[in-house]
């Protein structure tokens, strides 16, 4: 029996009524969610992700909304956790529940699925990591992988690769900052591919590195990933189909990843037909493969090393440039670090890494710049349950690494750079990264930088021996300066906060001075260049 039509109506507006009050539901924060920015219907905060600089937008909730605040967008809940506390207790003690990633679409795209640092924990993920971990722990770096940065001959030993770089601050100083790049470049390129990075116009910095039209690639790959850089397709899947230059973008750098990453696995088959196998990780996995079987596609295999390389070389610049600005703007700092080094080498030779216990100054301004102006500003998990504290399941749970990093309750005056905050923190940064109490462990400050819980960055043991390394040696070696005006002859002061704004950051480029401490200096770089290259000469 039909129902009359009055009821007909009236039945349809309610359930249009539902509908409607339904769909403004969306986008509205849960009440066991942690405080947040007010919320539009439908949207929630969409509107208020900035294209770029998300890290800073954290900073700014932070003050307003505390450590632990909600976005919403759309359907989708994203936590931000900007408490040591929260994170200790969330991905150290419960990694397990809080160590997935979440979708990740456009970087999953890019990437055809294939990054490690995206995926999620899978048998073929934990492949990949464990062939970083077996390549990068603290056995091989110190005793097989050093020779990259410290080679034997006559009667010093001396980094390889730091030598070449100290000698382009000898002759070239003005070009510090591409040279800083290029030595992390080719540390990086060694222990992968088995191929230095030469000069600027190499394949290994060039071509890897930069690309042509715009410039870094690692810039544009970070552009492309960057949370507010794309419509927010990890929550409303659907948002794929729209048009627009992020995708297009997205095509681009998938094809540019594949050429680059290919041409580099074809120049390592090339060598290796020759007969020429090297150490490094790629030759010791492609002999283990080619015996026993593999677990990898060629092109999940390509895309590993290729990670290791973008990785590698791009974090270890951006902290090196930024230890010499702010070494510019502190000479106090140089001063103090000088006579620590003077005491243990003197002028007759340049700092090893066997002198780590007696230089504890030069750990503590490496663990600084990483407080500082940690390059990491955030990290992103998906967490399979929300417990009490947050009250929500499937979430996205956001590490506001820099947020952290300023925070006055444990680091007064935080845009200070004041390495004695870390004079009583003597260790390398592994060595407190697991450490049972969040209170103690050094992972208070810089650590963060390197992530936390089971997605810990892999290449934490060679990031630290690489930046004592290289910031001994600068000390040691040369005076950094703020430049002066050609016409004025006053100091221009540098800007601390001149910082790219991705997800990643590193100084915009700038202008220092350098020169040599004294011909003694000038003269054991000198010295040591010959040897360097000869050692190197097997990676060209």
């Amino acid at each position: 029996m039909a129902l009359p039509l009055s009821w007909t109506l009236l039945l349809a507006g309610a359930v249009f009524a539902i509908g409607v009050y339904r769909l403004l539901q969306v986008g509205k924060r849960d009440p066991r969610l942690p405080p947040g920015p007010p919320t539009l219907p439908i949207l929630g905060n969409m509107l208020d992700i900035p294209a770029t600089g998300l890290g800073k937008k954290f900073m700014e909730w932070q003050a307003i909304y505390g450590k632990v605040f909600s976005l919403k967008v759309g359907p989708g809940n994203i936590i931000v956790i900007c408490d040591r506390k929260a994170v200790h207790e969330l991905l150290d003690k419960k990694g397990s529940i809080y160590s997935d990633r979440p979708p990740n679409i456009v970087p999953r795209f890019i990437t055809r699925g294939d990054h490690m640092t995206m995926e999620n924990q899978t048998p073929l993920w934990r492949e990949k990591r464990t062939v970083v971990t077996r390549n990068l722990n603290p056995k091989s770096l110190d005793e097989k992988h050093f020779r990259v940065q410290e080679a034997e001959y006559a009667l010093f030993w001396s980094p390889g690769l730091a030598v070449l770089f100290m000698n382009r601050l000898l002759t070239d100083p003005e070009n510090f900052f591409s040279y800083a790049r290029l030595y992390a470049s080719s540390v990086a390129s060694i222990l992968a591919w088995g191929f230095r990075a030469r000069d600027l116009e190499s394949f290994w910095f060039k071509d890897v590195s930069k690309m042509i039209e715009k410039g870094l690639i690692y810039i544009q790959w970070l552009e492309a990933i960057e949370p507010g850089a794309n419509p927010p397709i990890d929550l409303i899947p659907a948002l794929w189909y729209l048009p627009g230059k992020w995708k297009k973008r997205a095509y681009q750098m998938r094809d540019h990843m594949d050429s680059t990453w290919g041409h580099a696995r074809k120049l390592v088959d090339e060598r290796r037909d020759r007969g020429d196998k090297r150490e490094c990780m790629i030759d010791q996995k492609l002999d283990e493969y080619n015996k026993n079987g593999w677990q990898l596609t060629e092109h999940a295999f390509n895309n590993l090393f290729g990670e290791l390389m973008e990785a590698g070389a791009d974090t270890t610049a951006n902290q090196i440039l930024t230890l010499i600005l702010a070494l510019a703007k502190n000479p106090d700092i140089q001063a103090k670090a000088r006579k620590e080094l003077d005491a243990v080498c003197g002028t007759e030779r340049a700092p090893l890494f066997s002198d780590f216990a007696r230089l504890p100054y030069i750990n503590a301004i490496v663990k600084e710049g990483l407080r500082w102006r940690s390059t990491l500003v955030f990290c992103k998990n998906e967490a399979t349950t929300i417990e009490s504290l947050m009250g929500m399941q499937g979430s996205t749970i956001f590490v506001g690494v820099s947020a952290m990093h300023i925070d006055e309750d444990y680091y007064p005056d935080h845009d200070k750079f004041d390495p004695e905050r870390f004079i009583n923190h003597p260790k390398l940064a592994n060595e407190y990264a697991v450490g049972p109490n969040y209170e103690t462990r050094d992972n208070l400050i810089h650590h963060y930088g390197y992530g936390a819980g089971r997605r810990i960055c892999p290449g934490i043991h060679l990031a630290e021996r690489s930046m004592w390394r290289i910031a001994a040696r600068l000390l040691w070696a040369f005076e950094f300066a703020e430049p002066l005006d050609p016409v004025t002859n006053k100091v221009q002061p540098l800007d601390p906060n001149a910082y790219t704004s991705a997800n990643l950051v590193c100084p915009l480029p700038f202008q220092v001075r350098v020169a040599p401490r004294s011909q003694a200096h000038a003269d054991v770089m000198k010295r040591e260049l010959q040897g360097a290259e000869e050692f190197l000469e097997q990676y060209n």
